[in-house]
């Protein structure tokens, strides 16, 4: 049994040393994991496919590969992002210059998610890692091969003192959440969100909370409609839809909808055969109580295409259904899953104003090929970021900061953003020694008109 109390200190004593802060230590941290993550690759994609029957391509596209080059990048770039930054002083500062410091905070606690096991526990730990922070790692219980993978692969490269992976279930969730960490850096529901903010409230720790909700995807009159099915087909069902930047629901001008549906059947036909609960490479649903929560909304509305299902293999098929409206339950809460919802729209307008009336999305997505309908609607609709005639590609862009907002999260990662969510910005004036400036002074005469002067 772990002592979790134990494990803080060690990281917090060695984090103290100031090893970690190192830029050289850093980057032979980073080098190394490269290192490890390429010598256990097989592992990797092998523990995939036996949590969730992720397919060779998808392990290496979604996980392993996307993690890689987050590495690359940020070894690029790590010693731009260490310096001090100069920044501008003002006049009435005169003889002082002034730098903004990153400095880690600490220990962070990392919780990944059992959707992208791998990916999701390892991109923070980049930053973390970048930033020169201690950290354990909670992996979730629900990929139990990966997690174990995952745990090896850190814990027997890496001291505990530095980075450890801690496997458990929910109990061991809560128990480290017990602990003082200096951030927390969760991936998962927004009900589980709110707990993690709550747990963190008690040490005032910072957090960052990747949750998700009900993305939209909106297909204008004007798009292409044959590949906005093709692209939308591929973000929703790929995971088995078990990806909190899926597109939720689509909302499909009327005029189009019959012409977008065939062309959304074909993709899907295309993507993954006729018959895809056959197809090898097709993930399965991570539980069977998500399984059974899933099926439940195929009574729902009308099934326009797919609707079987497994339950030996925990598979359920690309569904799209129509004739849905916001009291079905399937409209409630992220489907998370291989189902998608279409809804009509006549004007615009209408879909805009459903929602904005909802709680604020991690991703939205449009197709059109109107300038103003894109401009217009970005600055309609909040959400944490997205994409135009494409979906869930964002993600993969280290210059695009990843996050949600309201509900939806709070914080973002990716690239430099990762660096900066581990960093405290340290503000530091530096002033001269060679003269004085008496004004600054109560004993000054007629001090507090000269200050009125300068602040007016």
């Amino acid at each position: 049994m772990i002592n979790y109390s134990e494990l803080l200190s060690k990281q917090r004593n060695y984090f103290q040393t100031g090893a970690t802060k190192n830029l050289a230590f850093r980057i032979k941290a980073l080098q190394k994991l490269n290192q490890v993550i390429r010598e256990g690759e097989k592992r990797l994609i092998q523990s995939l496919k036996e949590d969730l029957n992720k397919s060779e391509f998808d392990a290496y596209s979604t996980e392993i590969g996307i993690v890689l080059e987050e590495i690359r990048y940020t070894l690029k770039n790590i010693r731009s992002w260490a310096k001090p930054k100069k920044v501008k002083t003002p006049l009435t500062h005169i003889g002082a210059k002034s730098y903004i410091y990153p400095e880690p905070y600490g220990v962070a606690f990392i919780i990944a998610p059992w959707n992208y096991p791998f990916q999701l526990a390892v991109a923070p730990l980049i930053g973390a890692i970048a930033a020169g922070n201690c950290a354990v790692i909670k992996p979730s219980e629900l990929t139990p091969r990966t997690s174990l993978v995952l745990a090896e692969l850190i814990n027997s490269h890496f001291p505990e003192e530095y980075i450890a992976v801690v496997e458990g279930g929910k109990e061991t969730s809560e128990a480290l959440l017990k602990e003082n960490f200096d951030y927390i850096f969760f991936t998962g529901s927004v009900q589980v969100g709110k707990i993690i903010m709550e747990s963190a409230a008690q040490h005032l720790t910072p957090v960052t909370l990747e949750l998700g909700g009900k993305s939209p995807c909106i297909v204008h009159v004007d798009a292409n409609l044959k590949l906005a099915a093709k692209r939308i087909a591929w973000g929703k069902f790929m995971n088995a839809g078990q990806t909190c930047i899926a597109p939720d629901y689509v909302y499909v001008d009327k005029k189009v909808k019959d012409e977008f549906l065939a062309y959304l059947k074909g993709a899907v036909n295309e993507l993954y055969g006729q018959e895809p609960l056959k197809n090898v490479n097709y993930t399965k649903i991570v539980s069977e109580r998500h399984f059974k929560r899933l099926c439940s909304f195929l009574s729902e509305g009308k099934i326009f295409y797919g609707g079987k299902s497994s339950e030996e293999k925990l598979m359920i098929a690309p569904t799209v259904l129509t004739d849905i409206t916001w009291d079905h339950s399937v409209m409630e809460d992220e489907i998370f899953g291989p189902i998608l919802p279409v809804l009509e729209y006549r004007q615009l307008s209408e879909a805009v104003e459903e929602i904005r009336n909802r709680p604020k999305p991690l991703a939205f997505y449009l197709f059109t090929e109107s300038s103003d309908v894109q401009d217009r609607l970005l600055k309609q609709v909040s959400f944490g970021g997205g994409c135009i005639n494409d979906t869930v590609y964002h993600i993969a862009n280290p210059y695009l900061p990843f996050g949600g907002v309201g509900d939806s999260g709070i914080g973002a990662y990716h690239g430099k953003g990762s660096f900066n969510t581990f960093s405290h910005e340290k503000s530091i004036l530096k002033q001269t020694t060679l003269f004085d400036i008496p004004l600054l002074y109560p004993n000054f005469k007629n001090g507090l008109k000269y200050i009125k002067m300068v602040f007016k």
